[in-house]
């Protein structure tokens, strides 16, 4: 059995408690300019102070909504297991690709849209490879997508894999990133400016063993078509059962970016408390009872 409440920030109403003290002082010196004719107080606990602060504390406990439950679950975890692939050859630093600030790269643009994209996925395993002349994993297979997105502050930039583009040893490393996952659903998104031209492996090889172990893989060209092999990153993802997207621009890359997500929509995150019992009612009652009480001893009094 666990214990929490829904609304834990109303014990900051706690805060006020000791102005049923001072600001009964303050209100003297408003109406007595003499406060010093006045009998000497000092701070004491009398029983019509005490249930004053203890009413007002049952009504934050009420108002903070406590519940106990006996299990907690999200529901729709752990949608799919799903690695980026990211091109970080030379012919990444182009700048122009961004209309509204021709100033930045496709490397700075591409970062940008991966990191924004990867905090919408909420419950999905992602993972991160890096790739130009050879590849490696930037980051494996995790839950922690503010660790991940982070990793990505951490890569020194442009070239750090070599200036080349080695498309097949990209897709045979995030093949390899996707083995500790257990998600039935296992996608690769290949993102690239370049034309395969380095590596140990062949992308038709590395397709066909995509397709042995059922990942879908989506290819996104950025620039220019000259730029890169339409037919090749057309066939990739065909062939895997994924789709091939091409962009010229920042907003194009952000419009892929949103059409793979509603492709490979990410679960959405909300708690289940089972067996859940309400106790907000409880110390409403008892706050209610000592209010009765209060008023019943101050008639009897009269």
């Amino acid at each position: 059995m666990n214990f929490t409440f829904l609304y834990p920030y109303a014990f900051t109403l706690l805060l006020l408690l000791p102005c049923f003290w001072w600001c009964k002082q303050k209100v003297k010196s408003i109406y007595f300019p003499k406060e010093e004719w006045l009998p000497k107080q000092s701070f004491s606990w009398d029983n019509q102070f005490f249930y004053t602060v203890l009413i007002y504390t049952l009504l934050v406990f009420a108002l903070a909504a406590p519940f106990t439950y006996t299990s907690e679950a999200n529901s729709a975890k752990k949608g799919r297991d799903l690695v980026l692939l990211l091109d970080t050859s030379g012919s990444m630093a182009e700048r122009g690709f961004n209309e509204q600030d021709r100033t930045q790269t496709k490397y700075d643009i591409s970062v940008a849209l991966a990191k924004d994209f990867i905090e919408k996925r909420y419950d999905n395993n992602v993972g991160l490879v890096v790739f130009g002349s050879f590849a490696f994993s930037a980051s494996p297979l995790t839950y922690d997508l503010k660790a991940l997105n982070e990793m990505f502050d951490l890569m020194s930039d442009v070239g750090i894999a070599g200036t080349s583009t080695a498309i097949g040893d990209a897709l045979v490393q995030g093949l390899a990133t996707l083995k500790s996952g257990k998600a039935k659903s296992k996608v690769l998104i290949l993102l690239t400016d370049g034309v395969h031209n380095a590596g140990k492996s062949s992308p038709r090889q590395a397709v066909t063993l995509a397709q042995e172990k059922g990942v879908k893989v989506y290819t996104i060209g950025i620039g220019k078509k000259a730029d890169y092999d339409v037919t090749l990153l057309n066939d990739i993802a065909k062939d895997s059962g994924g789709k091939s997207f091409f962009c010229q621009n920042a907003d194009e890359l952000e419009d892929v970016y949103k059409s793979i997500a509603q492709l490979e929509p990410s679960p959405i995150r909300s708690e289940q408390y089972l067996n859940k019992e309400e106790l907000a009612v409880y110390p409403l009652l008892l706050a209610l009872g000592l209010f009765g009480f209060l008023i019943y001893r101050d008639e009897e009094t009269l």
